[in-house]
């Protein structure tokens, strides 16, 4: 076994691969870019080196001052994680040649699998089933369009080198065809150094389901159940549960059958992943297609762990320093039922752009490990709960890196209880300071399609409207949430001087106070009555709502309203509070009434030409110049923000006066790219 390894990667598989190898005696060395120097994964790990700067292209990407780190620090292997450079063959060759060992399959299982084209031309020669479509190396445009037309609309357009979601696109005619082919050739030089593209059949209600696999140095390779990843936005995975619900055991071991042999046709070595698109039929069969392997340890690798009972990376250890797999394949045994999700910095709201900030608060559900018991029968009836993550509270979420901020998992005895555990710890994972999934994620465990384990990749557009723009906490309940909070911390402020005491006491007949708050970008006014006895009421509008509260614990009320008592957890930082429920969340915002009045004046003033930025970015392209006439709808910009394209639309018709950036400049969120005349 190694004594000491260098992780290539950050965030929270760093994480989680430092925590293994500390399991098992084996030191770790952490590289950082100038965004992560104080990152959690680098004091997860004994030892660090800067590798350069923030932008990938400059650090995480850079295999030759990976190598030379490794090096300098004695590590004799090197674990790519996921993404960067973890299927790139060309690094697992330069660690090769400088004497380390790399963490994963050799090079040329790496090559064979790592162009979709080519992989696919190899499973078709092994005998496992493809979707129809082309994958030739002739990548012409011209070409390209007529292979659609002749597989026929909708078709799907996919990074050959791609991965992640990125370098895709769904064609639905022939109109559509060449703006696509573009956006997809930009963002798969972007992601991956290489723009090569196949063309495949869009399946129409399709379920996307994933074998694992694991080979060793002695040729042995099995196949370790499946994983359902169908919930998808922008063709990345958002929710992956095991085992996939519906699968019988038939179908199970005819598509572990395949994984296995794909896997034993190039030769595979570690941990990899055999994806297939699945095409429900008519007389409920489930007929199966080879859609990529992903040569490395996949995202979702912990939903199979919590229903196999078995540590992915040490058997990823274990296999690199020439052991052989730990089991055969009649000794795996599936055990209850477990979901992840994927949360995320974005707004699912604004078509899931992403977002950057500080993680002002991050509080999670109490962590439960899975563990076998002692029988080694089975897993503990605890609830259990897996938190992965790379961020801790008061992190910076930058706009170079991808946009998850934590995986969270659940595992119970069924699916019933995973799906109520995942709810339950949902509602318990609070983050404060940018948009989240959170909530977007709580409503689509809670929807009849995923309860009713009624699953394909358009889940999300299916159920839209129980998805998105859902209402928040009430305002009556936000304001409850201000005042407890506010009363609270007025009172651990108070003196025994009586003068200076702030609880509203009065000789006689009431105090009235006033709150200005904005919620969801609207002002509101409320005020706070208290008697005498302490009585309180708030005065929303025309309601009179009589509210009391008791403080449990620093961020925690119970409170009442009316007649509904709830509970209430406030996180206060500054003039803004965020406020969860058991049900819904919001956030306020404290304002000065006059300050608010003379800032609306000047956005009244300023408002009707600027076109801003959505997101933190940099700029791909401009599609229309100063002096063009453009008309509502239009496309005017591309932006780049966490490795995905965003098209930024013209808000009305008008004429193009200025481009107030230049291509490839990064701007802010809120930044004007240009104004509209």
């Amino acid at each position: 076994m190694f004594k000491k390894i260098l992780i290539a990667n950050r965030g929270e598989i760093a994480c989680r691969v430092a925590t293994t190898a500390r399991k098992m005696g084996v030191r770790t060395v952490a590289v950082f870019s100038d965004a992560d120097a104080h990152a959690k994964h680098v004091l997860a790990c004994d030892e660090a080196v800067h590798i350069g700067a923030a932008a990938p292209a400059e650090s995480y990407l850079r295999g030759d001052r990976i190598i030379a780190a490794a090096l300098a620090t004695g590590a004799q292997a090197v674990h790519p994680g996921y993404g960067f450079l973890s299927e790139n063959a060309e690094f697992a060759q330069a660690c090769a040649d400088a004497g380390l060992v790399f963490i994963g399959p050799p090079p040329s299982a790496l090559k064979a699998m790592g162009l979709k084209a080519e992989s696919k031309q190899l499973m078709e020669r092994a005998g496992v089933p493809l979707v129809p479509g082309y994958h030739g190396a002739d990548q012409d445009p011209a070409l390209l369009k007529r292979e659609a037309d002749r597989i026929g609309y909708p078709v799907l357009i996919k990074a050959s080198a791609g991965g992640g979601g990125k370098g895709m696109r769904a064609v639905d005619s022939a109109a559509e065809f060449d703006a696509a082919l573009a956006s997809c050739k930009r963002e798969a030089i972007n992601s991956f150094g290489d723009d090569a593209v196949l063309i495949e059949r869009y399946v129409t209600r399709p379920r996307h389901i994933e074998i694992q696999v694991f080979g060793d140095t002695q040729g042995d390779v099995i196949y370790l159940f499946e994983r359902d990843c169908s919930v998808q936005r922008r063709h990345q995975k958002v929710l992956e549960e095991a085992p996939a619900p519906g699968l019988s055991d038939e179908r199970r071991s005819s598509m572990g059958a395949a994984a296995v042999a794909a896997a034993k046709a190039v030769h595979y070595v570690g941990a990899g992943t055999v994806e297939f698109i699945v095409e429900p039929q008519p007389d409920g069969d489930l007929r199966f297609y080879f859609m990529e392997m992903n040569t490395r340890l996949q995202v979702e690798h912990p939903v199979t762990e919590a229903v196999t009972g078995l540590d992915f990376v040490e058997w990823q250890l274990r296999v690199a320093s020439g052991q052989p797999l730990p089991l055969k394949q009649h000794e795996l045994k599936l055990r209850g039922h477990a979901i992840e999700a994927r949360i995320c910095a974005e707004n699912p709201d604004a078509q899931f752009l992403p977002a950057t900030g500080t993680l002002q608060v991050a509080r999670w559900p109490e962590h439960v490990a899975f563990s076998r018991n002692a029988d080694g029968e089975g897993f503990h009836d605890a609830a259990a709960v897996r938190v992965d993550s790379g961020f801790a509270q008061g992190d910076e979420v930058s706009p170079f890196y991808d946009s998850m901020i934590a995986k969270l998992l659940v595992w119970g005895v069924n699916r019933d209880q995973a799906l109520a555990r995942m709810d339950a710890a949902l509602s318990q994972t609070h983050l404060v300071g940018l948009h989240t999934n959170v909530a977007f994620l709580r409503r689509v465990v809670r929807s009849a399609s995923f309860a009713g384990a009624d699953l394909d990749t358009a889940l999300i557009e299916r159920e839209r409207p129980a998805l998105f723009n859902a209402e928040p906490l009430s305002l009556e309940w936000a304001l409850a949430g201000l005042v407890a909070h506010t009363l609270t911390a007025e009172a651990a402020t108070q003196t025994s001087d009586p003068w200076s005491r702030r609880d509203g006491w009065r000789l006689h007949g009431t105090a009235l106070r006033r709150f200005d708050v904005e919620v969801g970008g609207e002002h509101h006014v409320c005020r706070l009555s208290r008697s005498k006895e302490g009585a309180m009421d708030l005065l929303v509008g025309e309601q009179r709502l009589a509210m009391a509260f008791i403080h449990r614990s620093p961020e925690v009320f119970d409170v009442t309203v009316a007649t509904q008592r709830s509970t209430l957890t406030v996180y206060a930082q500054q003039d803004r509070l965020a406020i969860f429920g058991a049900q819904a969340s919001t956030s306020l915002r404290l304002i000065d009434p006059t300050a608010h009045a003379i800032a609306q004046a000047a956005d009244a003033a300023s408002s009707g030409g600027r076109l801003t930025a959505p997101m933190p970015g940099k700029v791909i392209s401009f599609l229309a110049k100063p002096g063009q006439a453009v008309k509502q709808g239009q496309a005017l910009a591309v932006m780049e923000a966490m490795k995905m394209e965003h098209t930024i639309n013209a808000p009305r018709d008008g004429t193009v006066a200025e481009l107030l950036y230049a291509v490839g400049d990064q701007v802010s969120e809120g930044g004007e790219l240009l104004t509209l005349a």
